[in-house]
């Protein structure tokens, strides 16, 4: 029998399990199927935490998961997910933010390239006419954020839209830089190519968890 008196202070509340160590026992060495496994596992709890959640903290804990955990340590659980998956729709969430959080003037410059062109460009709701790096970066995090504490296939929707608006303002600075500089036209076309397939990737995903069908 215990003799210890009941403790009357508050327990405290165990952290959210989001972090990549949390599901190193779901790892097993280069076994892909479990490797799928602690993918999914973890795309699961993020998602549903975060929305189960009414915590701003929370949020902030989730969209930052990569400056803290480093997105090489994603990279390892997520990056061979399929596209049309859970753990693949957020592996492009996380490393499009990180990207833009890197080079934030470097993505205005694109994003202002590509806005006024771009159909797409009123779905980037809250967007700034002429972004600068800050209004870029505070963009960026609040479409992630959306993705725990508003409607999932809206922020795969909206991640979409600022891809498709950024490769246009890349297309159009590799037109005007052809003559001049043409290797450095040839990796903008490249890399408005790339981003175009990521944003099919999204929307894709978008429609799949609208059916219920992303996991």
């Amino acid at each position: 029998m215990n003799d210890r008196p009941a403790s009357t202070a508050p327990r405290p509340h165990k952290p959210l399990p989001f972090a990549p160590i949390d599901f190193e026992p779901f790892e097993g060495g280069s076994d892909p199927a479990r490797i799928s496994e602690a993918a999914h596992l973890a795309a699961r709890a993020l998602v549903h935490s975060g929305q189960a959640s009414n915590d701003p903290e929370v949020t902030k804990r989730l969209v930052s998961l990569a400056d803290d955990e480093g997105l090489e340590e994603i990279a390892e659980i997520w990056a061979a997910s399929p596209a049309q998956s859970l753990p693949g729709a957020l592996w492009r969430l996380y490393a499009l933010r990180t990207a833009t959080l890197q080079d934030p003037e470097g993505i205005s410059i694109f994003f202002q390239a590509g806005q006024h062109k771009a159909q797409v460009a009123h779905a980037v709701a809250g967007v700034a006419t002429s972004p600068n790096a800050e209004e870029i970066t505070t963009m960026s995090n609040a479409i992630l954020s959306g993705a725990f504490d508003g409607d999932f296939d809206v922020a795969l929707d909206r991640t979409a839209a600022f891809c498709r608006v950024i490769a246009l303002g890349q297309a159009t600075l590799a037109t005007e830089r052809e003559a001049a500089h043409p290797e450095h036209a040839s990796k903008l076309t490249k890399k408005a190519h790339q981003l175009v397939r990521t944003a099919e990737d999204l929307e894709g995903a978008a429609k799949s968890w609208r059916k219920g069908e992303l996991d």
